[in-house]
């Protein structure tokens, strides 16, 4: 549920930001649209800088429901706003919430599944797609009947029920307790495969909130309708739960380092192809479903090995991890942007494929490298 909760407020911003009246209705352009998309993941990364170690003092369960609360109370404040700054308040806020969620649940599934890790993760962002899928969904089936607000209030609803069931269900006790200090935060970081992995998932964190976030908007601006270009992100949305249901099951045979490899490939391919369309509508699709399915598999994949190299302190090395690919989900769409209002979108649309071709070169020097394994 709660994986679900952060796929939802992920797809919220990339679905309704590529509407144009969302953008009236707050009185943005696609630069202030860009940095709306970067102050939600300044707020993840301040959270998740913080959220491993006090994954492993106090546990998984208060963390939960405090992100869960977090999130209804932005969303509601967002379906209020009608002007940048109240937006940039509520994105804030939704962006420490979130990024509480998304750690503290993966580490979470980390945790609980040590000799399943890659396939339990993989599985886990299935349950983050269709909370993506979601809201693009509610949108393309009601475009003419459920408002900006209402849409926003739906999901608030669904991130409260989040908070209940977090708040009565039972969870693990903290794995290290009391004895952990901050300094082993810095250990980690110290960490060459850890910062290896880390720099992968910066590129693959800033690729794939950029283009979640902007394929709708570029379909736009190509001349095709709002609802043609929410109907390119639901398709985006289930190509990606589509490849993480696969990639639980390719990893068995490919290997995990060899899955994040294939999975830079498809995503450099895809951006491409999303370039060269331009305006034709069925390569537009094909390109937005390549780079889906090549991104489906790399962050879950990427933790999984994390995991089996650094379990003892699982949570502080995703919360490290998670902390730099926010850099990435910070200034990838915020490039992509000011870009984009300078020079069109097409041209904005460089930026994801420069970080695909970055991110794959990254995974080659990890595929090619064995890090030993911490007890």
């Amino acid at each position: 549920m709660t994986m679900f909760v952060f796929g939802m407020l992920i797809a919220m911003l990339g679905t309704l930001f590529g509407l144009p009246a969302m953008r009236e209705r707050l009185g943005i352009d696609l630069a202030q649209q860009g940095d709306l998309f970067s102050v939600l993941f300044i707020g993840l990364l301040v959270s998740t800088a913080v959220v491993g170690p006090t994954l492993d003092r106090i546990g998984s369960k208060p963390v939960l429901v405090s992100a869960s609360a977090m999130v209804t109370v932005a969303l509601l404040a967002f379906a209020l706003a009608h002007g940048f700054g109240a937006a940039a308040l509520a994105a804030l806020l939704l962006g420490v919430g979130g990024g509480w969620l998304n750690a503290a649940t993966n580490a979470l599934v980390s945790d609980v599944f040590p000799d399943d890790r890659g396939r339990m993760l993989n599985l886990l962002g299935t349950f983050f797609g269709i909370g993506a899928l979601f809201v693009p969904l509610v949108v393309a089936l009601f475009f003419n009947v459920l408002s900006i607000a209402g849409t926003m209030v739906l999901c608030a609803g669904v991130a409260g029920a989040s908070t209940v069931l977090c708040a009565v269900l039972p969870f693990p006790p903290p794995r290290e307790g009391a004895a952990f200090s901050f300094a082993g935060m810095l250990g980690v970081a110290k960490d060459r495969g850890v910062l290896l992995f880390a720099l992968l998932l910066l590129f693959q964190a800033g690729n794939e909130t950029a283009l979640s976030g902007w394929t709708s908007t570029y379909v736009g601006s190509v001349g095709w309708s709002p609802r043609v270009a929410t109907l390119i992100l639901v398709g985006y949305w289930i190509m990606a739960i589509a490849g993480r249901a696969l990639s639980s099951r390719a990893q068995a045979w490919t290997g995990k380092e060899r899955l994040v490899v294939i999975s830079g490939v498809l995503s450099v391919s895809g951006c491409v192809v999303l370039l060269v369309a331009a305006g034709w509508l069925p390569g537009l699709a094909f390109g937005a479903l390549m780079t889906s399915l090549g991104f489906s598999a790399i962050f879950p994949t990427v933790l999984a090995m994390a995991g089996d190299r650094y379990h003892r302190f699982a949570g502080t090395v995703f919360g490290f991890l998670f902390t730099v690919g926010n850099v990435g989900s910070i200034t990838f769409p915020w490039a992509l942007g000011h870009i984009s209002q300078a020079f069109g979108v097409r041209l904005g649309m460089l930026v994801p494929l420069a970080g695909t071709v970055l991110m794959t070169a990254c995974a080659l020097v990890v595929a090619g490298r064995r890090s030993p394994v911490n007890p």
